[in-house]
């Protein structure tokens, strides 16, 4: 299981995303069930949990309205798999990683692709 976390995004971005990765390795969430608006004034940052597979659908380019800051956290592997999916689909630069015994996380800048 990873968990990814997205900042600095609009809701829209957010589920463009999310359904990247919905696409690439199919679960029984909606994209809505991922996606609620944050209360009051405070910035969102998006979460959703994903189980990458060893196969995965192919995605092709998609745009984003901005750059998103996502942060990948889990199981070596499976962080891997995530990281290689949203590649297929968007422009993506490394900002940080942290590796543990058991588990990573990565900090990616996602972009679309030119």
């Amino acid at each position: 299981m990873v968990t990814v976390s997205l900042t600095g995004t609009s809701k829209e971005d957010a589920t463009t995303v999310f359904g990247i990765l919905q696409e690439a390795f199919p679960t029984d969430n909606s994209r809505d069930a991922l996606l609620q608006e944050p209360p009051g004034d405070h910035p969102a940052v998006w979460t959703g949990e994903f189980e990458p597979t060893q196969e995965r659908v192919p995605t092709g380019p998609t745009p984003l309205g901005a750059p998103v800051t996502a942060t990948l956290q889990g199981a070596y592997a499976a962080v891997d798999r995530l990281c290689e999916a949203l590649g297929d689909s968007f422009a993506v630069q490394e900002k940080g990683t942290a590796s543990g015994d058991q588990e990573k996380e990565v900090e990616l800048l996602l972009g679309t692709k030119q």
